[in-house]
């Protein structure tokens, strides 16, 4: 399988990475994050449930440890030349294979780090083809969701919807996502995680989804509260609100605003709509290509956050109100990307609310 990049993409992320190193004042880096493993050299594996690290000196050069079951799959899906294997056995520390393997690189007694965020920020903008798998990934949600509408009404079984939602972005030729697509009815529409068991949809019910598209790895997220039977009127008043703060949030992106503003854009329209207690401490987070057990990425909108949007971002932005006590919820929400003067809202679906 060929690596889903040009070798002059993958070249410049390399180079990119060295220089960050060397900005740090490091002689090399040790990644244990598969998302930079991915990113840096196409190395597509869940393997990293086990121990293994990525390798990368100052001046570029690349080593993986890892387990036998994937000594194959680093040839297969990556650039990676220097494969280095700890072996299963009673007793084994891979520490110390790591140890020697960073020996035989000539990083003994050198200054070498551990990953924290130095490839997680350098990853933070999109190249050109990183875009198009975020797009084609917005294209497969909004598959997914037309797939939703199609089939929700009253007696429909939750596992009829979730089954094409996911059967859409796979015949589509997607990917799993790095978590469960959420579904629940209910007192379900409320949990905003994906929880075990399906129901079927009373008369009068709500319907809340979170979902992602998904390509090459790229996520691009969506979520909808649907209302089945009559609609509830205190419902039809949140969504409304979810919309109008949906939509102040993409007007306030722009290259330079703070994640922290944009959320407070979102709190603002929120309260002053009445529903204050309603919404949650966060309105979205980072999208892109990254491993379970979630597809959130790194950074997240919330108040006080002073990271500022740049161009090529791409973002997760959902607005969720849950009144708890009274068993109503509304969701809105899909995936941008930050341009040069403002944001692309990825999704073709508009925002009106959908009776079923």
């Amino acid at each position: 399988m060929p690596i889903h990049f040009s070798p002059e993409e993958m070249q410049a992320r390399k180079d990119r990475a060295a220089a960050a190193i060397t900005a740090a004042g490091l002689d090399g880096l040790l990644m244990f994050k598969q998302e930079s493993m991915y990113w840096l050299t196409g190395y597509d594996t869940f393997g990293f449930s086990m121990f293994q690290c990525l390798v990368m000196t100052a001046d570029g050069r690349i080593a993986l440890l890892t387990r036998a079951p994937d000594y194959g799959t680093a040839f297969y899906t990556s650039d990676i030349t220097d494969v280095r294997i700890w072996v299963d056995v009673e007793g084994m520390n891979p520490a110390m294979d790591l140890r020697a393997m960073l020996d035989d690189l000539g990083l003994a007694g050198s200054r070498v780090g551990i990953e924290l965020d130095l490839v997680q920020e350098v990853r933070r903008a999109k190249s050109p083809q990183e875009l198009e798998y975020v797009r084609r990934a917005a294209e497969l949600a909004d598959d997914a969701w037309d797939e939703a509408v199609r089939l929700a009404g009253p007696g429909v079984d939750e596992a009829e919807i979730l089954a094409a939602m996911q059967g859409a972005v796979f015949l589509g030729g997607g990917d799993y996502a790095g978590n469960e697509l959420i579904i629940g009815s209910g007192p379900g529409a409320l949990m905003v995680r994906y929880t075990s068991g399906r129901r079927r949809l009373d008369a009068d019910d709500q319907l809340t989804l979170e979902w992602c598209g998904v390509q090459r790895r790229y996520h691009a997220a969506m979520m909808r509260t649907i209302l089945v039977g009559t609609p509830d009127p205190v419902q039809v008043d949140m969504h409304r609100a979810c919309e109008e703060a949906l939509l102040a949030c993409e007007d306030a992106i722009r290259p330079g605003t703070t994640l922290g503003e944009v959320f407070d854009v979102h709190a603002g329209v929120l309260d002053g709509a009445g529903f204050g207690e309603h919404r949650l401490n966060a309105c979205g987070y980072g999208m892109g290509a990254v491993y379970a057990p979630v597809w959130t990425d790194w950074p997240m909108l919330y108040t006080g956050n002073p990271l500022v949007f740049e161009p090529n971002h791409t973002f997760f932005l959902h607005m969720i109100l849950l009144d708890h006590r009274d068993q109503k919820a509304m969701t809105l929400g899909h995936s941008v990307v930050v341009t040069e003067a403002g944001c692309e809202r990825l999704s073709r679906s508009d925002l009106d609310l959908v009776l079923a």
